[in-house]
């Protein structure tokens, strides 16, 4: 089954074609990024530097919390939380709407591992001088087939659940190491006084 029988794709818009202006009067918007992605991916914070914010009164594209967002630069999807409920998204960005016979959980779980999209995404690729994903790939993905709902639910529920642990595991990996080497700078230190 084509993606495009049960998703709806809207893809964000260039910043280019975005009026910013300078006044506070105007609706402020943060601008979803990769870092965002990750966290509602994972639902944990790594991200260290602030997004970028724009003031427009432009009819912009917005996320609302529960949309699919796939990045076209990473090839990655992850459903929007609450935290990132209108931000603006750009053109690197596209919305999938599901209907009611796919899960928004499941359908990041077969975007982001599903072994035969891997596939079509990377045959897409084949000859691209820029390893960047585009809609037409999107357009163009068949899906397997699609398990009850309930299936469909308890798969995405623990596929985020893992992305969550999996990500916790790094980080604690990352803070044992770093504490090894502020240890050894001061068994390091104590060897020269």
């Amino acid at each position: 089954m084509n993606l495009l029988t049960v998703v709806k794709l809207s893809v964000g818009m260039s910043l280019y074609r975005v009026h910013e202006l300078k006044n506070e009067h105007v609706p402020k918007y943060f601008i979803y990024n990769q870092s965002d992605l990750e966290y509602d991916l994972s639902g944990v914070d790594t991200s260290k530097q602030a997004n970028k914010v724009i003031r427009t009164a432009d009819n912009v594209t917005v996320v609302r919390a529960g949309d699919v967002v796939f990045s076209l630069i990473s090839g990655k999807a992850a459903v929007v939380t609450n935290k990132h409920e209108k931000y603006l998204l750009t053109q690197n960005y596209i919305i999938l709407s599901t209907d009611s016979c796919l899960e928004s959980k499941y359908l990041v779980y077969l975007l982001n591992e599903n072994a035969s999209i891997k596939r079509q995404f990377w045959i897409g690729m084949q000859g691209s001088r820029v390893l960047k994903y585009t809609l037409k790939q999107l357009q163009n993905l068949n899906l397997p087939v699609l398990p009850t709902n309930d299936r469909q639910k308890l798969i995405g529920e623990i596929y985020f659940k893992q992305q969550q642990l999996k990500l916790l595991r790094e980080m604690n990996v990352k803070r044992k190491y770093e504490l090894g080497v502020i240890q050894l700078k001061e068994v390091n230190d104590d060897e020269r006084r």
